[in-house]
Parts: C-alpha cells; structure tokens; sequence
C-alpha cells in the first residue's frame, strides 16, 4: 500500500514537472503556427515576420471573459496593428465539448463583432505548446529577427468586469515599452477566464 501511494505521489511529480516544462517563459522562442482563419485562409506566424511583433490571444465565443474583452482587443488591434503589433486570436477550444466554439460560429461572432484581426481556429495542440490555459490568455511576441520570442504573457489587464475601472493595462503597457526600445517592467500576470475545454 505504502508503495502504490510512493508511485502514485511520484506520477504526480513527474506530471507537474512536465506540465511545468509545457509552459512558455518571458524571453522562451514563439512555437510557430499555421492555423485556419475564419476567411477559411491560412494563417502562420511566419507570416508576420515584417512585424514588430505579435498579439497572440488565445479566446473563444462562449466565455464570459472572453466576451468581456472583445471590444479592448478590437481596440488593441485599431490602436498597434499599426503601430507593428498586429492581434491574432486563436480560438483553442473543441467545440465537440464547446458547441458555441465551433468554425462557423467563430464566423458568424467575427462578422456580429466586425473582428478587425484573424481569428483561427487551433489545431488542439497549439494552445499546450504555448502553455494557455485560460480564455483570454495573452501573449506578446517580439520580432527578433530570425524568429518571435515571448516578451509578456497573461491577462490583457487588471478588469475583466469593467473596462472603466480598470487601473493597470499590462498588456498595452507592454507593448508601449517594447515600441519605445524599453525594458517592460511586468513581463508576466496572471490569466484571469474560462478553462479551455479539450479532450485529455
């Protein structure tokens, strides 16, 4: 008995540690993607290597956090797309447990909200290689010449409920720094949303 309870304690170490090696770091290599966007044309993240950098915002239809922010991620895009720092939305979820997350209802959001950025659909392993576990969860690549390295990553900022009060704009803070060749003083937050929804 003492052994069994020795392994099993051991197997959840050892799946800690794996799950803690899935998950990027400030100043980790961007994995690369090439994913559907809704205009059913491909997106890769090669394809932004005229960029400053990339907005990377893993989110979805259904979630109520998700929703919340639709709006400051449309603004993000008006505000730096072009500036250097396109959005790209990715939408991580399987929509077999998702239903509201499926390709056409992706469309049908992106045309009620006039999404002015991508939005793709991942491919159930994007999301793991860039260790998202939430919707929204961000992260901010910078172009550094042969390949995208992560700069920021977590939540967009400090108040998913009420865009008025909100007081600390990470991610813009972020980027603002990046453009102005600065050290960015918050590199990392806390993702705050819906858990993605996957089949183990």
């Amino acid at each position: 008995m003492k052994k069994a309870k020795f392994y099993l304690v051991s197997l959840i170490f050892i799946l800690i540690s794996v799950v803690s090696q899935a998950q990027l770091q400030p100043g980790d290599k961007a994995p690369n993607f090439n994913l559907k966007n809704i205009d059913r044309q491909w997106v890769a993240l090669e394809d932004y290597n005229n960029e400053k950098g990339v907005i990377v915002i893993f989110t979805c239809n259904h979630c109520p956090y998700a929703v919340l922010y639709e709006d400051r991620i449309i603004d993000l895009q008006s505000k730096f797309g072009s500036k250097g720092f396109p959005v790209v939305a990715i939408n991580p979820n399987d929509s077999t447990i998702v239903p509201d997350d499926s390709f056409s209802k992706m469309i049908l959001r992106a045309e009620e909200k006039q999404f002015n950025f991508p939005y793709i659909l991942d491919d159930q392993e994007l999301f793991k290689e860039y260790g998202a576990t939430r919707t929204p969860h961000v992260y901010l690549l910078k172009n550094e010449g042969e390949h995208f390295s992560v700069a920021y990553i977590g939540a967009i900022d400090d108040n998913a409920q009420d865009v008025n009060d909100v007081e600390e704009k990470y991610l813009a803070n972020a980027i603002n720094a990046l453009l102005k060749g600065e050290q960015i003083s918050v590199k990392e937050t806390r993702a705050v949303g819906c858990t993605i929804k996957f089949h183990e």
